[in-house]
């Protein structure tokens, strides 16, 4: 087997000019040929002969009968005849010559044609080639830059996540007194009628004792948690047009109230749950659904009012748990648990 040659783009260049310019200019026709030296020294050769064959051939002395016309038609013949078949069969050699020639000559040019082709091809493709591993080469370091870009981001976020929160700084309103006694531990406890009449809050702006109680309770830590707990829910409530004064829970008794202050749940205090105005109860479940504030705030006092509840019933009497379940607070309570459950 024969290797092929392998094409390189600069092979079809260099073969199209290598080609001679004579392939594509025309035939010069003028000059003789050897095909016209070799007829006419055949026809050459062919008279001469015929002149010493007809010379050299006796004459017939019998008289003329008329023949002799013809006779020399048919020497004419004899001898013009042969010359006329070499110079066409001459001819012919030429026409042959010429259309070798011209087939040649244009196999060339088609040769030439495509290899130029094939070159403008080559270079068409190694343009083409050229535009597109540019196009990737920016492609690619677009895609660099946009990674190390990502890189330089994600780097800065984990740097800012893995900082330590900081904690807030617990900030004690109440100053330190000498020795190391602090204000709330001068401060005399609150009694259960303050604490009954806070967490009904006062009645009108001229309710003097109920404003006094009010700012002892806010003086008491656990108290003043859920006063403002109890504000928040009641303020969030009245938004509805729900008002404490307007319900009329059913009362429970004592016994239950002491249970769920030392953690009953569910049906043994469902009695707790007196709240009936439907309207109320609609109002209130639908604002838990939708609000996610109202939700957090009742939740809040829900578990504000469990710890102050259970505090408060150690030492409280039944009359004390009577008096507080009629505060406004306790309304919230039940109306608040209700909804969320806490009685079911």
């Amino acid at each position: 087997m024969t290797d092929k040659p392998q094409l390189t783009p600069n092979a079809p260049r260099q073969s199209a000019r290598s080609t001679p310019f004579g392939v594509y200019s025309r035939p010069n026709d003028g000059g003789i040929s050897n095909i016209e030296l070799i007829a006419a020294a055949l026809s050459a050769v062919w008279l001469l002969g015929s002149a010493i064959f007809f010379l050299m051939l006796p004459s017939d002395q019998q008289p003329d009968t008329g023949g002799a016309g013809l006779r020399f038609l048919m020497t004419m013949l004899a001898i013009f005849m042969p010359v006329g078949m070499i110079w066409v069969a001459g001819t012919a050699a030429r026409a042959s010559r010429v259309m070798r020639e011209e087939s040649k000559r244009l196999q060339a040019a088609i040769d030439a044609i495509r290899q130029a082709y094939i070159a403008q091809q080559q270079g068409q493709n190694l343009g083409a080639d050229a535009t597109v591993a540019r196009k990737l080469d920016e492609i690619a370091a677009a895609a660099r830059k946009t990674e190390s870009t990502l890189a330089t981001f994600q780097s800065r976020r984990d740097a800012s996540t893995r900082l330590a929160p900081l904690k807030p700084a617990v900030v004690d309103d109440q100053p330190a007194l000498a020795l190391g006694t602090s204000a709330a531990d001068m401060t005399p406890p609150l009694s259960h009628e303050d604490f009954i009449r806070a967490l009904n809050f006062p009645e009108t702006a001229e309710d003097t004792e109920g404003f006094s109680a009010l700012r002892k309770a806010l003086k008491d830590r656990n108290a003043s948690q859920l006063v403002q707990a109890s504000q928040d829910v009641l303020t969030l409530l009245s938004q509805d047009g729900i008002y404490m004064d307007d319900l009329r829970p059913d009362r429970a008794r004592p016994e239950i109230w002491r249970q769920f202050a030392q953690g009953a749940r569910g049906r043994p205090i469902a009695a707790l749950g007196g709240i009936r105005d439907r309207s109320s109860l609609a109002l209130t479940s639908a604002r838990m659904k939708q609000d996610p504030i109202f939700r957090d705030a009742a939740h809040h006092f829900l578990r504000r009012f469990d710890r102050a509840f259970a505090a408060f019933e150690a030492e409280a009497s039944d009359a004390d748990i009577s008096a507080l379940t009629d505060t406004r607070t306790v309304r919230a309570f039940m109306l608040l648990g209700r909804v969320a459950g806490t009685f079911d």
